[in-house]
């Protein structure tokens, strides 16, 4: 057999070896009434175990093994923090362990206690060659409700990881959420294309400077497209010009340092995606919302958030242009149903829930998942594999999850750390 520590633990954990006349490998009989608490950190493997080696119950830690040659090996005999042992659960007993006080470590060897059913299924998982996940050919062994606890779980997890980030430039603001909000927005304004000249615009263009200028459309306008270093030519349309003419003077009030406009991408993009459109698009919110963090926070329906974004009017000029001086025929250029639910997915969800996490306030956090239980599921090779495999993915929270399941667990063979892993397993 093909055993690995992770094996162990997980045998361990759930007691799915044969128990059986269990004893020691000097003959003790042994019972686990408790298996303790898995430790990650240094140190044993499980804390607080509870069992009864021959006449006498111990309470203390547990430390797992493929080789009870491994003890020394590691150090562990030299080492205080093993002292409070009292089993040593190994797969193949190939030397005693002894304490550096002369203690002889009680050990339970699982060679020819592993199931051989559950073996095959973690074998099949672990070590077989599948081309998207590990469990492929096994994954509808799942029911139902293991799978949407499970994607909720590791939902919180993606959420957990990404609103780091979001805290991280929430003390770089000073704790001004309106600021980062602004920041964040406009950075996923870009999708992952223009994400970073966009996000480099709107830290050269503070909010506070955008709040002087609210009721001068034109003004903001100029600020946006100027900081994004689209000004910078000689234009022969007139309204161009006159983002021109606003923005040469507000650059200099403001002491303004523009982004390069070459960070700007444009090939092999659709004319909608344009970042000259998105600009549009940004400017018209910023108009539309002052204060938008603050109105997102008030409103509880999903409908009217969309509504939010969806009421804010670009300028007429971008109906008959995609880019300055170079006219087309007419299309609306305002932001569409399936651009809105990437903004709700990507900035609105995640602030809500950075900012629930913040606060300590769980309402926050328990909107922003409902949040993404209402709006569409992505699409995207991942997810068309799921659906490939028999998957029905109706939601963002479920098309999200599986996102980080794939990436933090599937990807790294972590199937005995995974829920659907583990019922797979299960099965055995």
């Amino acid at each position: 057999m093909l055993i690995t520590e992770d094996l162990l633990h997980y045998l361990w954990k759930f007691r799915l070896f044969e128990r059986n006349n269990l004893q020691t490998t000097d003959g003790e009989e042994i019972e686990v009434f408790s298996a303790g608490m898995a430790h990650t950190d240094g140190g044993p493997d499980f804390q607080n175990a509870r069992i009864r080696i021959g006449q006498t119950t111990w309470a203390g830690n547990v430390e797992l093994h493929i080789n009870s040659a491994d003890w020394n090996r590691h150090g562990h005999q030299t080492d205080g923090a093993y002292n409070n042992v009292i089993l040593h659960v190994v797969y193949k007993d190939d030397q005693p362990v002894v304490m550096h006080d002369g203690r002889k470590v009680p050990t339970l060897e699982l060679h020819n206690r592993i199931p051989e059913a559950l073996y095959q299924r973690y074998h099949q998982l672990i070590f077989s060659n599948q081309k998207f996940i590990p469990c492929e050919g096994s994954i509808t062994l799942a029911d139902d409700m293991t799978m949407r606890n499970w994607l909720t779980r590791v939902l919180v997890e993606r959420m957990e990881k990404r609103s780091a980030a979001v805290l991280e430039a929430l003390q770089v603001n000073r704790g001004d959420w309106e600021e980062t909000f602004y920041r964040l927005l406009a950075a996923n304004f870009g999708f992952k294309v223009n994400a970073l000249p966009f996000e480099m615009m709107a830290k050269s263009l503070p909010q506070i400077i955008l709040a002087k200028h609210k009721n001068y459309p034109l003004q903001i306008e100029a600020l946006i497209f100027g900081q994004a270093g689209f000004l910078e030519d000689d234009f022969a349309d007139e309204y161009p010009r006159k983002l021109k003419d606003e923005y040469q003077f507000l650059r200099t009030k403001h002491r303004l340092q523009p982004v390069e406009k070459h960070l700007w991408k444009f090939l092999r993009m659709r004319p909608q995606n344009f970042p000259t459109i998105r600009l549009a698009q940004f400017a018209a919110l910023v108009l539309n919302s002052n204060h938008l963090f603050s109105k997102i926070l008030e409103i509880k329906d999903v409908a009217a958030l969309r509504d939010l974004f969806s009421g804010a009017q670009v300028n007429p000029y971008w109906e008959t242009h995609y880019r300055f001086d170079a006219q087309s025929k007419p299309a609306p250029k305002n932001m569409g149903a399936a651009a809105i639910d990437v903004i709700l997915l990507n900035t609105v969800a995640l602030a809500l829930f950075s900012y629930g996490k913040h606060l300590q306030k769980q309402h926050y956090i328990n909107r922003a998942i409902q949040l993404l239980e209402y709006l569409p599921a992505e699409k995207n090779h991942i997810t068309d594999d799921f659906v490939n495999l028999g998957m029905k993915i109706t939601s963002a929270m479920e098309s999200q999850g599986l996102l980080e399941l794939h990436k933090s667990y599937c990807s790294h063979k972590k199937c005995l750390q995974c829920a659907v892993g583990n019922k797979i397993l299960k099965f055995a």
